[in-house]
Parts: structure tokens; C-alpha cells; sequence
């Protein structure tokens, strides 16, 4: 029963410390950004230094730019695929669903045709087998 009750204890001291580790982590995040920032605010940067970073920081914009439009062009060309798609499957659809209804049409033409001659025959057999009165 005491290992029972050391052991929830121990949790329960675990999850009233996970606060206050998430804090001293915050905390030693923020500090290491403002050291940085201090750092580099701190260095003296030649002329030609600045200039160089200055058009890394450029390159970084436009190629941002870049790819920005890149993922535009391709989320509205996905789009007119996606719609050019959809409607040649609606029109096939379309065209199937008419050639299944127009063989319907001809498989009950054929139904009707086929009945008729079969009312035929029955008649013809109805009149052969008459007695003939001769």
C-alpha cells in the first residue's frame, strides 16, 4: 500500500512541477532570444557586411514571392483540371445514360414486335387446330 501511495504522491508532485518546467522553458527560450538579438545588435557590421546581408534578405523575399505565386498558379490550375474533369464525367456519364436508354427503347421495340408475333402464331395455332367442318 506505501508504494501505492508513494507512487500517486510522485505523480501528482510530477503533474503540479510540469507548469512550472513549461515556464523555466519559456522563460530560457525568450531569454536566448533577446541574447541573440543583443548579439547581433551588439556586433559592428562593416558596410559591405550589411550590403551582403541585405541581399540575402532580398533573395529570401523573392524567392518567398516566388513561391507564393507558385502555389497560387497551381491551386487555380488544380482548380480548372479539377472542373474540366468533372464535367467530361458528367458528360460521359451523360452519353452512357442515353445509349442505355436507347437500348431500352430497342429491346422493348423488339419486346413489342416479338409479342405481336407471338399473337400471330397463337392465332394460327388456334385455327389449326379447328375442327373443319368439311
Amino acid at each position: 500500500m506505501s508504494t501505492q501511495r508513494e507512487s500517486t504522491e510522485s505523480r501528482s508532485t510530477r503533474k503540479r512541477m510540469k507548469p512550472e518546467v513549461e515556464e523555466k522553458a519559456g522563460d530560457e527560450a525568450e531569454s536566448k532570444t533577446v541574447q541573440e538579438e543583443e548579439f547581433e545588435t551588439n556586433i559592428p557590421v562593416s558596410e559591405e557586411m550589411e550590403l551582403s546581408i541585405s541581399l540575402i534578405l532580398e533573395k529570401i523575399e523573392n524567392y518567398t514571392q516566388r513561391v507564393s505565386e507558385l502555389l497560387e498558379s497551381g491551386k487555380t490550375m488544380f482548380k480548372e483540371l479539377s472542373d474540366e474533369f468533372e464535367e467530361k464525367l458528367i458528360m460521359i456519364h451523360k452519353e452512357q445514360v442515353e445509349k442505355w436508354q436507347e437500348e431500352i427503347k430497342e429491346v422493348r421495340a423488339l419486346d413489342a414486335s416479338n409479342e405481336e408475333a407471338n399473337a400471330l402464331l397463337h392465332n394460327a395455332r388456334y385455327l389449326l387446330q379447328l375442327p373443319r367442318n368439311d
